[in-house]
């Protein structure tokens, strides 16, 4: 971890996104990009889904709204978190959204927020299905050049720049790998071990316990613990105006192909047939041991797509060369001489915290005096109950719950949220009188 914080000192700092916005206007290149996309994958036992919505508006009606979404599940004892999750996920992040939001920058910056209360909604509302089905979910909100991707679990995402650099999007949440994560886990009451053969023989990853799921946070699982939570890890980028590759899969992919290996396979082909290799790559490498899902997503300049004096076929092969094909002498000299800005990409946000005050913001006051309140995650509108404000100096003896000095939850987020941060009520302890 040491190095990591090193290596991420040394980056430089990042930009505000109206800046960005700003010198993408002034450079003329406020022309959205292209999207193209594929995807393929195997089933062994049917529990991966995965989404591809390419025409979503923020304003319905007007296209200059545009983004698209595209997703993938991985769902673990049963099928039923990850098909909720396909069908809602997306639904409950943009109920989160403020419905006065301004325009698009507006909209991007409040749209990490709008993740982590869509996250934490869909994981409420499966789990009143009552069913034990849990499911990793990685999702990809592409708006222009500007990538926001919220997940939990171990399905991934990359980014493969013109110029061949790679960057993760994601931050997988195994307990084996993922050290912070197994301290939260065992301060919020859970434990962390391997499986106990006859004999004492400990085998396979590192499990939490109850449950003996690998994972640390999820979509569903009601039986294995609240510890396991929906929070999501989010990171939102900019790519620049050469664009880039996105490659979303589930952990079939990459617990047999590294992100370089998976990126190198598929360079120089379009999505469709780049998302095919790749499945192809990791079914050769190790055979068809889990279920097997990729989504290739290419953002591609609209004035590099097409040129009119080209034939289709040249065309065609001009088409695989912008797609991060190998780069001649001639070809640097195509994109105006600008290679040093190859692989350039801003990093807007990033935030993995599993704690709800530090994502949904601190010190939102609200106003007492105009009930009724809209909770903070399921955007159900409620009058507040007493002490669930602490913010505001309401007695938290007459609520179950311990304060704090986030935004208002109404009473089941709010159970929800305590039991995720391992916490109980503070009545019985510190105040005998209640």
């Amino acid at each position: 971890m040491a190095g990591a914080e090193r290596e991420k000192a040394r980056l430089p700092p990042a930009l505000p996104l109206a800046t960005l916005i700003g010198r993408e206007l002034r450079a003329g290149g406020s022309e959205r990009p292209a999207l193209r996309y594929g995807h393929a994958g195997f089933a062994k036992r049917g529990e991966d889904y995965f989404l591809v919505k390419p025409d979503c508006l923020r304003v319905p009606g007007d296209p200059s709204t545009a983004f698209s979404v595209f997703a993938v599940f991985d769902g673990h004892n049963g099928v039923s978190a990850a098909v909720f999750s396909k069908e809602h996920l997306l639904e409950h992040v943009m109920s989160a959204l403020p419905p006065d939001i301004g325009g698009r920058e507006e909209w991007l910056q409040a749209l990490p927020r709008a993740l982590v209360a869509g996250f934490v909604k869909a994981d409420i509302e499966f789990q009143r299905k009552g069913e034990v089905s849990g499911t990793t979910a990685t999702l990809v909100v592409v708006d222009g050049f500007t990538v926001t991707v919220a997940s939990v679990g171990d399905s991934r995402c990359i980014l493969d720049t013109q110029g061949g650099e790679l960057q993760l999007l994601t931050v997988d949440h195994r307990l084996e790998e993922n050290v912070e994560e197994r301290e939260r886990v065992t301060a919020s009451g859970g434990e962390v071990g391997r499986l106990n053969l006859f004999g004492g023989q400990e085998v396979g990853p590192l499990r939490c316990w109850p449950g003996g799921l690998c994972l640390s946070r999820s979509i569903g699982d009601m039986d294995v613990g609240e510890y396991i939570v929906p929070v999501p890890h989010v990171k939102q980028v900019k790519l620049s105006n050469v664009g880039g590759r996105l490659i979303i899969a589930s952990d079939g992919i990459w617990d047999t192909l590294s992100n370089e290996a998976a990126a190198k396979s598929c360079r120089g082909l379009p999505a469709e047939l780049a998302a095919k290799l790749v499945v192809k790559q990791a079914l050769k490498k190790c055979g068809l041991k889990d279920d097997t899902t990729c989504v290739v997503v290419d953002i591609i300049p609209s004035d590099r797509l097409v040129s009119p004096q080209l034939s289709p076929k040249r065309n065609q092969n001009k088409l695989k060369s912008l797609l991060f094909g190998r780069r001649s002498h001639s070809s640097v000299g195509k994109f105006g001489g600008k290679s040093a800005s190859f692989g350039s990409v801003e990093e807007l946000f990033e935030e993995g915290s599993a704690m709800l005050e530090e994502r949904l913001g601190r010190n939102l006051s609200l106003k007492a005096a105009s009930p009724p309140s809209r909770c903070a995650i399921c955007q159900a509108d409620q009058e507040p109950f007493e002490g669930l404000m602490a913010e505001n100096g309401g007695s938290h003896c007459s609520s179950p719950y311990t304060p704090w000095g986030g935004p208002y939850l109404c009473l089941e987020c709010r159970k929800k949220k305590d039991a995720m941060e391992g916490k109980r009520s503070s009545c019985s302890t510190a105040c005998r009188s209640c």
